[in-house]
Parts: structure tokens; C-alpha cells; sequence
């Protein structure tokens, strides 16, 4: 895929819900112009709102597919079979599918496609803050130019590995579902802080200023997780006691049995596709 090498490609995003409004907006913070970017959407009214936001047009699939060289399928994976149908007979020439589709599988979009490179993407939804994390996977047919294509976009909303496509159900399971497990935890912090007594604003600032300091010495920190903790954990003291509370209510082992429980449901969502 030369032309990738030479110069930006036209990239449109097939579904612009929230984390297609995300990567459309990093790629415009990250050097591309609103000429250079498409979307699609189902609803007039934030096809208008997209528009006067991003400057970006909205266009049909059609047009998507003609225009563009690289296709984000942003949509939810129970709504693939409609678009994919759609897709097929549209495709013509070098395009690059890229899927950011949870559990779906590059196999399916070869499958109903042809012979196309496909990019299978993970990301999560801090890529609507610029800090995403995002595990791409090539496709059958998908070069390393294709892969390092795909890297580069999506460097314009957060960190990218790339892995083997047998490990995306894991992925998914850690990362793509990860923040919902720190915004539940946060939540448990605040509703304890309320029931000792402090205001709700109080709490909520508290925590969240934890929370942020605390990802901030992970990601800066040498350190592995388990030094950091015991940093915080002096003999005999309060956090002993809470951390002897939380192995004691099994909540290591009820996070692991969570994470395994996405990684089953992830799986689930790509055979449901299966002919």
C-alpha cells in the first residue's frame, strides 16, 4: 500500500458514535485536515452536530467506500451484518478495513469482503481524553505497512501494542472493558467516603486526585504494583487492615473471575458471527 507510505490517507469512519467522534477528533489534534477525514451516521441530527463540531463531512457508505482509503468500522458489533452486507459489493481497489468492532474477528470481515487487509483494533474509551489503549492485530492479508498505518492513527489518541489476534479476547477483557472496572471501584471509594461522613464533592475529589496521582506513579514508576503498595502499607497500620479486608471478602479472585467472564463474552460475540 504505497500511497500510505507517500502521503495521509483518506480515512472514514463508518459508525461516528463516541469513540468514532474520539479518533476522528484526535486525528484532526494530530495533523490531519477535516478534507481528509469522512464519516458516517444513521441520525440526521449528529451527522449536523459532527459537521459543525469537526468540520467533517457526513456521507453514505457508498461514498465512504469510494473516497476513502482507509474504512474504520466503528459500529456495535450487533450491527456489522447490515454494513458488511452493504460494504461488499462496494469495495474496489487497495482500501484497508480497520475494526475496531469488540470480538469480531478479521476472519469474518475476509469472509464477507474478499481478499481485503483488515486491522483488528482493541482501543477503550480514554480516547476520549487522548489516552487510550489500543492492541492491533493484522489480518490475513495485512501487511506491516497496513499495521504500521493503523499505529499511526490511532498514536493521535493514546498508546498502541500490537499482538496476535488470539490474544484480542483477552485484550478486550483487560483493557477494552478495564476502565469500567477503575470507574466501579471509584464509585465503592466515594459511596465509602460518604458513609464515614464527608460531603460527596469532598469524596469524589479525594479519590479522583487519588486515582489520577496514582496512575500517574504507575506509569512514571520502575516500580512493579506490588512495591508501590507496600509503600503504603505500613505495620500495623490502616491499610493493613484494609487490604486484609479485601483478601478477606475475595476481591482478587472476584476481579480475575470478572475479567475472565469478559474475555468468554468476547469470545461469544465472534462466534455469533460464524457461518
Amino acid at each position: 500500500m504505497s500511497e500510505f507510505e507517500t502521503a495521509k490517507p483518506v480515512i472514514a469512519v463508518l459508525g461516528a458514535g463516541k469513540i468514532g467522534e474520539a479518533l476522528m477528533s484526535g486525528l484532526l489534534h494530530g495533523g490531519h485536515t477535516s478534507d481528509e477525514l469522512l464519516f458516517t451516521e444513521r441520525h440526521p441530527e449528529r451527522s449536523v452536530q459532527l459537521t459543525e463540531a469537526y468540520g467533517v463531512r457526513c456521507v453514505e457508505t457508498d461514498e465512504a467506500a469510494a473516497q476513502a482509503d482507509v474504512l474504520v468500522v466503528a459500529v456495535k458489533p450487533q450491527d456489522i451484518e447490515p454494513l458488511l452486507t452493504e460494504l461488499a459489493p462496494l469495495l474496489t481497489g487497495d482500501k484497508l478495513i480497520v475494526s475496531l468492532c469488540a470480538g469480531l474477528p478479521t476472519a469474518l470481515f475476509e469472509r464477507r469482503l474478499g481478499e481485503v487487509p483488515v486491522v483488528r483494533v482493541m482501543p477503550n474509551t480514554p480516547m476520549l481524553v487522548g489516552e487510550a489503549m489500543s492492541a492491533i492485530s493484522a489480518g490475513r492479508h495485512a501487511t506491516a505497512t497496513h499495521l504500521a498505518t493503523v499505529e499511526k492513527m490511532l498514536s493521535c489518541v493514546g498508546q498502541v501494542v500490537e499482538l496476535p489476534e488470539s490474544q484480542q479476547d483477552a485484550v478486550t477483557a483487560l483493557s477494552g472493558s478495564g476502565p469500567a472496572y477503575f470507574f466501579f471501584l471509584v464509585e465503592a471509594m466515594i459511596d465509602a467516603g460518604i458513609l464515614l461522613g464527608l460531603p460527596r464533592a469532598i469524596a469524589e475529589k479525594l479519590i479522583i486526585q487519588s486515582a489520577v496521582g496514582s496512575a500517574k506513579m504507575l506509569s512514571e514508576s520502575d516500580e512493579h504494583p506490588v512495591i508501590l503498595r507496600e509503600a503504603v502499607t505500613s505495620p500495623a497500620g490502616t491499610t493493613i487492615n484494609a487490604i486484609r479486608e479485601l483478601e478477606k471478602h475475595g476481591v482478587r479472585a472476584a476481579l480475575i473471575a470478572a475479567i475472565e467472564a469478559a474475555r468468554d463474552r468476547s469470545v461469544e460475540l465472534g462466534k455469533a458471527h460464524e457461518d
